[in-house]
């Protein structure tokens, strides 16, 4: 297909979901509940259409020798659609942020302003390989009154191209607008990038996946961006540190489940620790089948431990893996110089038991998530009581750490007079 007949595609499909918007933003609360609810149990019943569309997904992926973490990214099961259908009834269950009166005032002249939240609009999502990034996006993005047009990876496409048919027939049922969920099914690179130039059509861009992903779409699009996902995290481990909490809390943001952009990826410890601490942490991490990569400090310290040197490339590696980069440094100081030079803003941990340090750490670190005495793994809309989320911003407009449905809103300015006239 040509690029002019691709582009011809993306754009009668971001068409159709403006339209869509337009009618979604005044969509009552109930009829978007029985949607996401309708979109549940369809989910459910027609898990076979989708697995074996998935399983077609699969196939492909093993027969290209992709590896194996890809493949279980890829891979749907009973259980996971399952999960997904759970997600889309907790959201049913969320407080409609649509419409909720932010702040309101009266001037003296009479007029009443209020403050009023709104839809977005058209959310654009581009997104790699993860198929339950298709139902939590449009989920999300329904209940928030947005239309949502997907983009997903290319080893993806039978399977997102299955779920959007179940979903988007359910939600038209329950009294959606048609186009309200739209699908680019051309895997063509050039419709992604036809995508990120619709500002006529599309008032959001929100890229979920590695650095890779994001950084294109943030040199490219000109549609606005939120850059979400990429997570170069930390823990320090302050001279004063609980070492029994210490050593548990590494382990959980490292091990639990390193795979995702919360868990940790470089360890820094105090100085002060590299005799007691430090050779016992990293046995810790080893025998939970963590692979160690440590400045030259630390090497000598664990002379006797099978652990790699460092590189730079070490430091800002997010490895999404059980690998981990290990530093020694000489202070409070040096480690927050470390987080601003490699930091990507994500989230950021110390465990100490000096409360001025504790402050001066939160107040010097730059990320959306900053802990003392506690896991990066934390970092999650759920987790942090906020429901279901579309991702996790890692830039400061217009939202900033876990994205829940309040962030796919906006505001708008609604005045009350009574023939006020400006003099």
């Amino acid at each position: 297909m040509e690029a002019a007949q691709i582009r011809n595609e993306v754009v009668a499909k971001a068409e159709q979901a403006r339209e869509a918007a337009r009618l979604l933003a005044s969509l009552p609360t109930r009829v978007k509940d029985k949607a996401l609810l309708a979109m549940a149990d369809a989910l459910e019943e027609r898990q076979q259409f989708v697995l074996q569309a998935n399983a077609a997904d699969v196939r492909r992926a093993q027969d290209k020798g992709l590896g194996a973490a890809f493949v279980d990214r890829l891979l749907l099961s009973e259980k996971r659609i399952a999960e997904m259908a759970a997600g889309l009834r907790d959201v049913a269950a969320l407080p409609d942020p649509v419409g909720e009166v932010v702040a309101g005032w009266r001037r003296p002249n009479g007029l009443e302003i209020r403050q009023v939240r709104v839809p977005l609009g058209v959310i654009g999502i581009i997104y790699e390989s993860r198929p339950n990034v298709t139902v939590d996006a449009a989920g999300l993005c329904l209940k928030a009154g947005n239309a949502v047009l997907l983009r997903g990876g290319s080893e993806a496409i039978e399977s997102n191209t299955a779920l959007v048919r179940v979903i988007a027939q359910a939600a038209g049922r329950a009294g959606v607008p048609e186009g309200a969920i739209r699908l680019i099914e051309t895997t063509d690179r050039a419709a992604a990038e036809a995508m990120m130039r619709l500002n006529e059509y599309v008032d959001v861009l929100i890229p979920r996946g590695g650095a890779g992903l994001i950084q294109a779409v943030v040199a490219t699009a000109t549609v606005p961006v939120i850059e979400t996902g990429v997570g170069v995290c930390h823990v320090f481990v302050d001279e004063s540190a609980d070492l029994d909490m210490a050593e548990a809390i590494v382990v959980n943001a490292k091990c639990q489940r390193p795979g995702v952009c919360n868990a940790m990826e470089t360890l820094l410890v105090h100085k002060a620790l590299a005799a007691e601490f430090l050779p016992r942490v990293v046995q810790s991490l080893i025998s939970q089948g963590v692979e160690i990569r440590a400045c030259e400090r630390t090497r000598r310290r664990l002379h006797d431990l099978e652990v790699a040197e460092a590189t730079e490339d070490d430091w800002r590696a997010e490895y999404l893996a059980l690998v981990l980069a290990v530093r020694l440094v000489d202070d409070l100081d040096q480690a927050v110089e470390h987080i601003a030079a490699y930091g990507s803003g994500h989230s950021e941990a110390i465990v100490t038991r000096d409360f001025d340090n504790a402050r001066t750490f939160c107040d010097r670190v730059d990320a959306a998530a900053v802990y003392v005495n506690a896991s990066t793994r934390f970092t999650d809309g759920g987790q942090f009581g906020l429901g279901a989320e579309i991702g996790i911003s890692t830039q400061k407009l217009h939202a900033r750490g876990p994205m829940g449905l309040r962030d796919l809103t906006s505001t708008k300015f609604v005045i009350f007079g009574d023939g006020q006239l400006r003099s």
